[in-house]
């Protein structure tokens, strides 16, 4: 026998009054509760199970209000989930929220030049997933080995963007998941240049370039130096380098620009063994296509805009960093 073959009140509608009566208690929004109200459906759960669970939380009145609505919209699939019920709502709105699937869920925002170490923060501030967890699983380059081999870590390949954290979304799904943005990008673009490189390339400009029209420029100093086999000299792969030894303590000191770790390129030539962050799009085309200079150095301004000097020789670089030391007083 079919659920709603027990519901009397359904047939009363048929009678103008009943049915006049019936329609008004299905539309007009009802709370009692006085806090918000979680309530998760799982997977098969009967129609008859949620309307009991929603009466008894004061999501609605009685449960056969839910069961009367239900059988006016017999062709909705209920989905399974947790929802979040914070304010007053009608019998029609419960019951079309639970079809439409609106799933309670948390918002994550990941900013360009995230590390895998700030992305555990924000993820365990959520409150959901812990951040060791979150590590644990950023440190499997599985999800992406198969287009950077070379990836030891999933640093630098967990999409900066927004992601929606449910009640079941697990570390390793979240990881997959960002990788996965990671992965949509470059498949679209299908660029020639190796991976492993143009990305921990791309997560060094990031750090460096707060400005986007800077990005080319940046990258081209670091695309010059590399083709002379110059020192990239690159401050934030210093810090990379005391946050994994867990030194750092906020600035750099001459033991960090003095470390042997192989992520300081103040001591070694070359590009560091992996990214050191999360590049957004445009690190990853500058990367790809560094602007055409000559640029071999370059310093922050101190106007606060955010940008920098650039210079072709030694000396012109010497004297952009005395006019900058000049200007904050140093």
């Amino acid at each position: 026998m079919k659920w709603w073959a027990a519901l009397p009140v359904v047939v009363a509608v048929a009678g103008a009054g009943a049915g006049a009566w019936t329609w008004r208690q299905l539309s007009q929004p009802w709370q009692g509760f006085t806090k918000p109200v979680m309530l998760e459906f799982r997977r098969g759960a009967s129609t008859r199970e949620m309307a009991t669970e929603l009466a008894r939380n004061g999501v609605v009145r009685e449960s056969w209000f839910f069961l009367a609505a239900r059988a006016l919209h017999r062709g909705e699939r209920l989905q399974a989930g947790e929802y979040r019920f914070g304010k007053a709502a009608s019998p029609l709105e419960v019951l079309g929220r639970i079809a439409r699937g609106d799933i309670f869920y948390l918002e994550l925002l990941i900013p360009e030049g995230f590390t895998i170490f700030d992305t555990a923060d924000a993820v365990a501030r959520l409150g959901t997933i812990s951040g060791k967890a979150f590590l644990e699983a950023a440190r499997d380059p599985q999800p992406i080995r198969d287009l950077d081999p070379q990836a030891t870590t999933l640093e630098g390949y967990l999409f900066p963007n927004k992601y929606r954290i449910y009640k079941h979304t697990t570390a390793r799904d979240l990881t997959r998941q960002m990788a996965g943005e990671f992965r949509a990008h470059w498949l679209k673009a299908k660029p020639e240049a190796a991976i492993h490189d143009t990305v921990t390339l791309a997560s060094l400009v990031e750090k460096e370039a707060r400005r986007a029209d800077e990005r080319g420029l940046v990258a081209s100093v670091f695309h010059n130096r590399l083709k002379i086999g110059m020192k990239l000299d690159c401050d934030p792969t210093t810090v990379y380098a005391a946050i994994l030894e867990g030194r750092y303590k906020g600035v750099i000191h001459r033991s960090d620009l003095d470390s042997d770790n192989p992520y300081n390129t103040y001591r070694h030539t070359g590009l560091p063994p992996g990214p050191i962050a999360s590049p957004g799009w445009t690190a990853v085309e500058a990367a790809l296509a560094p602007a055409d200079t000559a640029y071999l150095y370059f310093v922050a301004k101190a106007d606060g805009s955010g940008g920098h000097t650039f210079s072709e020789s030694l000396r012109q670089h010497e004297a952009a960093v005395a006019h900058y030391r000049a200007a904050v007083g140093r």
